[in-house]
């Protein structure tokens, strides 16, 4: 049976458009039409207002059976033979051959009274006149004068309030409720959705939450206490009210809070910040009431807040950016977690990225008393991670789930999730029956440097400053003893501007010595200096390499106290970061400059130094990438030898790219752990890779 013959076979793209259902609309829609034709359409043939030389040559020819003077309107209705009405002039009249049924007993024509004796003289006149024998039968009648204007009434304000249900239902939201959670009436509504026993339900659990064990345990005990509060406060202890979420984007924060909506079994409203945000005022303090109000009706219950950052920014700090509606909604919301008449059995839960922007009224105990902080995952825990995104993903047999866990250093929970997407896509592609560890590399590849342009056209000249560029900053990793060792180099254009990138294999470690970063630095400056010494000249390629480098020397001179001169001062503040007033004078900004540019011409002349003891090598590597343009660790070991420092960490082997970029795009390449760790640190570092994963 073909999928046309087959109704129960559903079309790939839908059932095709579908028909209106049918509602109180329709309702509306036909008493409206109703209305409108019975005020508009008459029933019988339409009446001709007649001048009063009309009038007398129409008493004239006979034609008229009868007139009736309505004298309260001074009008006269004349009504027409029936026999008469095919006549040329009434055709001509109405455009048309009236049929005579349709005359009988229907006045056809008007006559405008201004007085009733020179009526009388004129119908008098014209009768002498004209001789008719057959007088036209005459009547008086009167018509009433209060049901139209109150039929008119009624209908208008009939139509208004039809009219204005509608729109209010359309501010609803849609629906037959009449007015929604949107609504205009309901603007000052709580916007949050309630999960609860047998209402709506969340399918994701703790199950689905992998590589973040300490995180999990701590949500974990906060449901336990609402299912179990006599076994904390028999001892007693009080049941937290708050807890904060926080980390980088993507770790998993918003996934805790619905694997904790999953488990509770209590209420659990959940909201974003920005939905207390509104064009009207004080509508956001009115939803934070309305909030707690609900929430006190379900007690005990959880409320989660996404992104509390929209409404819990810092107040007071700078007049010309200050809000004074989301300044009340966050007064509204300090009050009613922790205010005079304070709430029992509601736990608040909320995340973010951004920390150190919210207001230290809102962080202190009382309101949030833990503070849930949700990092990067470990070697192991991103190994965890993979493990629950391969689950619906068909792999092979030879997948080594442990070796993508340690080529993905830096991912976060949602990177990991891409690149499991990625290379099921991949694989799909190629028209494979299960997604092999090729397929893995491959979105690896392009989740970090980007698209492989396989297209890109590249001058001879062009691919070799490239391939000379990379396998500087690869040598310089191999023969330095805190860099990082190479793990792939490749000269195969990616992304938007990315001419060729190299991957690394970074320890994960928390702490740096001057000699590290120094090592640091030499490295990314290898690709100027090996273009340097092989080609007399430098080219743009190598803008992404000194903006690392630049960050990184100003973070080591001004945030860490890593310079003799300057000495053992920061001055870094995250409260001014908004400010444009400097922390130290002038003369000292100066002297940092100073510093920062020897610090740098040091490093540079260190890498020039070593590339050209390490000539023969460089050469070598460039040779092979221009040939092979791809290169492996092992590839490298057997052109050049094994590295001669041994690794002292074998915890995490991973995946760092380094991209060779013209200096006018503002692609940037990978950021090592060093830069990642400073980032964390000093949020004037944002060097990021070209994805986005290592902040």
């Amino acid at each position: 049976m073909t999928p046309e013959n087959n109704p129960k076979k559903k079309s790939p793209l839908g059932d095709g458009p579908k028909m209106p259902k049918f509602n109180i609309y329709w309702i509306y829609g036909l008493i409206a039409l109703s209305l409108l034709s019975a005020r508009f359409f008459q029933l019988a043939p339409d009446v001709t207002t007649i001048s009063r030389n009309e009038f007398v040559k129409l008493m004239a020819s006979g034609d008229v059976e009868k007139y009736v003077k309505v004298e309260n309107k001074k009008v006269v209705r004349i009504y027409i033979k029936a026999d008469s009405v095919q006549k040329e002039y009434y055709v001509k009249k109405f455009k048309t051959k009236l049929p005579k049924d349709k005359v009988k007993g229907n006045y056809l024509f008007e006559y405008k009274v201004d007085d009733w004796s020179s009526f009388n003289k004129d119908v008098e006149d014209v009768l002498t006149k004209n001789a008719i024998t057959n007088i036209p039968d005459s009547s008086v009648d009167t018509d009433s004068d209060w049901f139209g204007p109150i039929a008119n009434t009624i209908f208008s304000l009939g139509l208004i309030v039809v009219v204005w249900v509608l729109l209010m239902r359309k501010m609803g939201g849609g629906g037959g409720s009449g007015g929604g959670p949107g609504g205009i009436f309901n603007v000052g509504k709580s916007k949050a959705t309630l999960f609860e026993k047998g209402g709506t339900k969340v399918n994701i659990t703790f199950a689905d939450v992998a590589g973040l064990e300490e995180a999990k345990e701590e949500v974990m005990e906060i449901v336990d206490f609402l299912k179990n509060p006599k076994k904390y406060t028999a001892l007693g202890g009080k049941i937290p009210k708050g807890a904060l979420l926080i980390g980088p984007p993507g770790t998993g924060k918003t996934l805790l809070a619905k694997a904790m909506a999953g488990e509770a079994q209590v209420p659990f409203f959940s909201l974003s910040g920005s939905d207390f945000v509104e064009m009207f005022v004080g509508v956001g303090a009115s939803r934070v009431r309305d909030l707690f109000k609900q929430a006190r009706e379900k007690a005990p219950c959880i409320i989660f807040i996404d992104e509390i950052d929209a409404i819990g920014r810092a107040r007071g700090k700078n007049a010309m950016m200050s809000n004074d509606e989301r300044e009340n909604t966050l007064n509204q919301l300090l009050v009613e977690m922790d205010g005079f008449g304070g709430d029992t059995g509601i736990i608040i839960l909320a995340a973010t990225n951004r920390p150190d922007v919210l207001d230290s009224a809102l962080l202190r105990p009382g309101r949030f008393d833990r503070q849930i902080s949700i990092d990067r995952p470990d070697v192991k825990g991103r190994e965890e991670i993979f493990k629950v995104h391969l689950g619906p993903i068909k792999v092979s047999e030879n997948l080594d789930v442990h070796k993508l866990a340690e080529q993905t250093p830096g991912f976060a929970g949602a990177d990991i999730a891409n690149v499991c997407n990625e290379a099921a896509l991949i694989a799909a592609r190629k028209g494979k029956t299960g997604v092999e560890m090729k397929d893995f590399q491959d979105a690896i590849d392009r989740v970090i440097g980007g698209l492989e342009k396989k297209n890109k056209i590249i001058s001879k000249e062009e691919k070799e400053v490239i391939a000379y560029h990379e396998a500087g900053h690869a040598i310089c990793g191999w023969f330095l003893e805190h860099a990082y060792p190479l793990l792939k180099v490749t000269i195969v254009p990616r992304g938007t501007a990315a001419l060729g990138y190299a991957q690394y294999t970074p320890k994960e470690q928390y702490l740096y010595t001057i000699e590290q970063l120094t090592d640091q630095m030499c490295m990314t400056l290898g690709g100027r200096a090996a273009e340097q010494i092989f080609f007399g000249k430098i080219s743009t390629g190598a803008s992404n390499d000194l903006q690392q480098i630049s960050k990184m020397a100003y973070s080591m001179v001004t945030t860490y106290g890593m310079n003799e001169k300057i000495g053992n001062v920061s001055f870094y503040d995250p409260s001014q970061e908004n400010t444009f007033q400097k922390p130290f004078s002038e003369e000292t900004g100066k002297i940092i400059d100073e510093e920062v540019r020897k610090m740098i011409a040091e490093a540079y002349q260190r890498t020039l130094a070593l590339l050209s003891d390490k000539k023969e090598q460089v050469e070598t590597l460039a040779k092979a990438l221009l040939e092979r343009e791809v290169l492996h660790k092992s590839d490298v070991e057997e052109l050049i030898g094994n590295r001669p420092f041994e690794e002292k960490s074998t915890l995490d082997v991973g995946t760092e790219s380094e991209t060779f970029a013209p200096s006018e795009t503002t692609v940037e390449g990978s950021t090592d752990n060093v830069v990642d760790a400073i980032d964390n640190a000093n949020a004037t570092i944002e060097a990021a890779d070209a994805t986005g994963n290592n902040e």
